[in-house]
């Protein structure tokens, strides 16, 4: 059953996007946004009937800022403005992604700074509730506003563009004739308000963002089975000593491991227990504590843009003016998102560390490779798959926000390749949930090799981890498929619910 969200340009959370975007909530407009919609509209033609230049409304866009448009050739300035930007190429973004960027576009305008016509909301809204969804090309944007990308929303608006409804990529407008909706007619500002935003980076990072806090979630609870494979050390997770420390994000993570491992055979003395372990294991707070403070600064600032405005020029109702601005450079949460990146990459190497240390039985005391008995080759050539999946991870966390060049007649000169970055750091998280499923793999068999008492969300772990992947007992399956299995269990809710969240 689907619920309702009501967008009123102050309140969208990331969560909200994600579910407006999975199909799992329709949206309205409060009263009072589409009040101030009514007035922001009228304030824009009292400015333009003063004579006030006002950019994509009475002049161009562009380079072609300072030519005249007229009331009557406004109609054809806004078509002839949504067709020579869509120049987007490459594949389309999902249908997910694109109801995303709408519903933030939408919760944009509803700050009233945009001044378009209020219709074009109300067929933004219908369009989500009606699933029919743009058909958006994901590459071209230099992420200074996507505009090459969200002028094919603003085709599909006029009823031009193409869009996915009910299973089929058909015109809009055969979509709107099916539903008793019609197609808009742009008039004053409205091209420049649908299509001058950063929605699409931004829709895009709501997901990257909710997929880096569930891999998170699972990588916390990976590392403590796999210090329960290692036969590891408990006294890092001391709370004294990460008090000590005071990064809250830190304390955090100690403390959700504590917990994970409540009542495991590690918190009994060992004489075969070395006094310290390697820096992969001990470390695991600092650096995932790190990393969840990377993802809160992302998050924050984030919620900040989906409901702020990012338009140029930014209409300002208290003092009844409108003014050119940069308010469409969204660097400090691209900046966010490109620093959680790196930090994803610090997660990768103590995963691929951890899965090389629980191989050797210098470490585990355990077989090598992890094998059930001596005629099994079992985890050699595994290391090949995480080592590769490392090595593309830290080469999409190098920084590309600023390779940009200047453009629209030197005047466009800065960005922030902000969906590339979004896409990059979406690649980064699938690798790593691959380089988290090994190192669950190697845990999972070393737990069971050890045969110990386990934690208690741990030993949950275990269970369904092989309610996915058998013990491998002889070299008789193709790993390629376990890995692939254990890979989509993390992706999935399954494996977080099996374990953590059952406790």
């Amino acid at each position: 059953m689907q619920t309702k969200i009501v967008l009123d340009g102050r309140s969208l959370t990331l969560d909200a996007v994600r579910a407006v975007a999975r199909g799992e909530a329709q949206v309205e407009l409060s009263p009072s946004s589409a009040e101030l919609l009514k007035e922001s509209r009228k304030l824009v033609f009292e400015l333009s009937d003063r004579g006030i230049p006002i950019y994509g409304c009475n002049r161009g866009v562009g380079w072609n800022k300072d030519k005249k448009v007229t009331k009557e050739f406004i109609a054809q300035f806004n078509s002839n403005m949504m067709h020579s930007h869509a120049v987007g190429v490459g594949p389309h973004a999902s249908k997910e992604e694109a109801r995303a960027a709408v519903v933030v576009r939408l919760n944009n305008l509803l700050s009233g700074c945009t001044g378009l016509s209020p219709e074009i909301a109300l067929m933004m809204r219908d369009m989500l509730n009606h699933d029919i969804v743009p058909l958006i090309p994901a590459k071209g944007s230099v992420g200074e506003a996507d505009i090459v990308n969200l002028s094919h929303l603003g085709l599909a608006l006029m009823g031009e563009g193409k869009v996915f409804y009910k299973d089929k990529i058909v015109v809009a407008d055969e979509a709107f004739k099916a539903e008793g909706l019609s197609a808009i007619v742009l008039a004053e500002k409205d091209g420049l308000a649908v299509l001058s935003s950063n929605a699409l980076s931004a829709g895009l990072a709501c997901s990257v963002l909710s997929a880096a806090e569930h891999l998170m979630d699972a990588a916390d609870l990976i590392a403590c089975m796999s210090l329960e494979g290692l036969n590891g050390n408990v006294s890092a997770l001391r709370e004294g000593a990460h008090k000590a420390r005071r990064y809250p994000k830190q304390i955090e993570t100690a403390a959700r491991m504590r917990e994970y491992l409540k009542g495991s055979y590690l918190y009994e003395s060992d004489a075969e227990r070395p006094l310290q372990d390697p820096l992969s294991f001990r470390c695991v707070p600092q650096v995932h504590g790190a990393v969840r403070t990377a993802l809160d600064y992302a998050k924050e600032n984030l919620e900040i843009h989906l409901n702020s405005s990012d338009d140029n020029p930014c209409l300002l109702m208290d003092e009844r003016d409108i003014t050119s601005c940069g308010n469409f450079d969204p660097l400090c949460w691209v900046l966010g998102v490109e620093n959680l990146g790196v930090a994803l990459s610090h997660v990768s190497k103590l995963s691929c560390l951890r899965s090389i240390k629980l191989a050797s039985p210098g470490f585990t005391k355990l077989s090598r490779h992890l094998t059930p008995n001596d005629s099994t080759i079992a985890f050699s050539t595994i290391q090949k798959i995480y080592a590769n999946m490392d090595a593309e991870i830290r080469l999409l966390a190098a920084p590309i926000s600023m390779d940009t060049f200047a453009l629209a007649g030197d005047m466009e000169d800065i960005g922030t390749n902000a969906p590339l970055v979004m896409q990059k750091t979406k690649r980064i998280i699938e690798c790593l949930f691959y380089v988290l499923a090994i190192e669950l793999i190697h845990a999972g068999q070393a737990m069971d090799l050890r045969g110990a008492r386990y934690g208690a969300a741990t030993a949950k772990g275990l269970e369904a981890l092989r309610g996915t992947m058998p013990f491998y007992s002889a070299d008789n399956r193709i790993l390629s498929d376990d890995i692939e299995n254990v890979r989509a269990l993390l992706e999935s809710e399954e494996f977080l619910n099996k374990s953590v969240r059952s406790l």
